[in-house]
């Protein structure tokens, strides 16, 4: 069985176990050590009071996870996201990504944000292409602006306009507020999206 749900505190060692060889092997993530568990887990609950954390399901196993990080502490961006997807390569040509992120930006679309911020480190052209293919446009490349695994790597920026940009908006609610009905349903339609 597959399904689109909420993250919770307990999925932390499971979503690590995916997360950690883009740190270890990759620059895809500008992260450079594993964090420990414990402080890991503390970034699912921190981030769930203001923003979504989704993981994918399959047969009792995280295949993947999505979330909405923050993309600046100053006030005047909090209408703004920094989302990002990890997919377990072993269940790759799922959906999972797309079905992650539909669900995502529904919620944030509900919760009232405006912008998202996608930032891929390249070359990359499959999350290019996946961001592209979800509306994302770029919007500029850093050169040489992250250092790991002995070389200096590019970084590329992409926005989406989640929602219309207002006058006097509207503070984004908090997802820890958002309507459980609802949120099922999204979840629910998301899911039917998995490739079986």
């Amino acid at each position: 069985m597959s399904s689109i749900r909420i993250a919770n505190s307990e999925d932390a060692k499971a979503i690590l176990s995916i997360y950690s060889p883009f740190i270890l092997q990759t620059g895809v993530t500008q992260e450079t050590e594993v964090p420990a568990e414990d402080a890991f887990r503390q970034r699912i609950i921190n981030t769930l009071k203001e923003r979504p954390w989704l993981v994918c399901e399959i047969e009792n196993e995280i295949a993947g996870f999505a979330y909405a990080g923050k993309h600046r502490e100053r006030k005047g961006y909090q209408w703004c996201t920094e989302p990002s997807v990890y997919i377990d390569e072993k269940y790759y040509r799922y959906g999972i990504a797309k079905a992650l992120y539909t669900a995502l930006f529904e919620i944030l679309k509900m919760q009232g944000f405006v912008n998202a911020y996608a930032v891929i480190t390249i070359p990359n052209e499959k999350s290019v292409s996946f961001h592209k293919n979800f509306g994302f446009k770029h919007l500029t490349t850093y050169t040489r602006i992250g250092y790991k695994l002995g070389k200096w790597h590019d970084v590329d920026w992409w926005e989406l306009q989640i929602n219309a940009h207002q006058k006097f908006p509207e503070l984004p609610l908090m997802f820890s507020d958002l309507d459980k009905g609802i949120l099922d349903q999204i979840l629910n339609k998301a899911g039917s999206l998995l490739k079986k």
